[in-house]
């Protein structure tokens, strides 16, 4: 069975004709990946009375990886964990966003972003269509250091957002602080004292009545 080709944003004004095969299929995926700011998130911002996009996300990680960056437990470069998270989730653009305390939209969530990946990175020229590829690869099994720091800081910067809201997604209905407790501790994998900070904020939204306890079911 045949998949029918997706339009693409860059057909809506095609390129001149004479433009270099090579930049025009840089500039083609460049303008694909506009959509990134079109992808709204569950997190609530700090500044404005609204949810933010997935392009402000990946802005708020990479500017994070470059201010705590001495909190990592195992020497990371910078510069390669900033491209980790400024693509770890261009795959939204095709597959959505899957906020982190649904269950069941988690079910196929890999199968999705992995079809995007193929699709999304597919536009670019074949030698960094295989490197952009193998960078979200990297992010995803959280095998280097980078990996790992860069999966912290995608679990962090909500926490710290939610925190703003006085509770924000943590009031999900049926989430609990342990849930979340759970959701996050993958911070610790990274950075022993960015979870123990990451910890006391959750601890403390709990006890603020921000979240919801186990114990009390409420």
């Amino acid at each position: 069975m045949s998949v029918e080709r997706r339009s693409l944003l860059a057909e809506k004004t095609p390129f001149p004709d004479d433009l270099d095969e090579r930049l025009r299929a840089q500039l083609t995926f460049l303008v694909e990946v506009d959509q990134l700011k079109t992808v709204l998130r569950q997190s609530p911002l700090a500044a404005a009375d609204r949810r933010e996009n997935d392009a402000e996300h990946s802005w708020h990680l990479a500017l994070m990886v470059v201010v705590l960056a001495e909190y990592s437990d195992e020497p990371i470069d910078v510069g390669h964990t900033v491209e980790l998270v400024l693509l770890h989730d261009l795959v939204e653009i095709y597959a959505g966003d899957t906020p982190l305390y649904d269950s069941a939209a988690g079910v196929d969530q890999r199968e999705r972003e992995v079809a995007a990946a193929e699709e999304l990175f597919g536009l670019l020229p074949a030698d960094q269509a295989r490197r952009m590829r193998a960078l979200w690869d990297e992010f995803e099994e959280r095998r280097t250091p980078e990996a790992r720091f860069a999966k912290a800081m995608d679990r962090l910067q909500p926490l710290l957002l939610n925190w703003m809201a006085r509770g924000g997604t943590w009031r999900t209905p049926g989430v609990t602080a342990d849930d979340v407790r759970s959701r996050k501790a993958v911070i610790g994998d990274a950075s022993a004292s960015l979870w123990k900070a990451g910890r006391r904020l959750i601890d403390e939204g709990e006890i603020r009545g921000w979240s919801r306890s186990a114990e009390r079911g409420t």
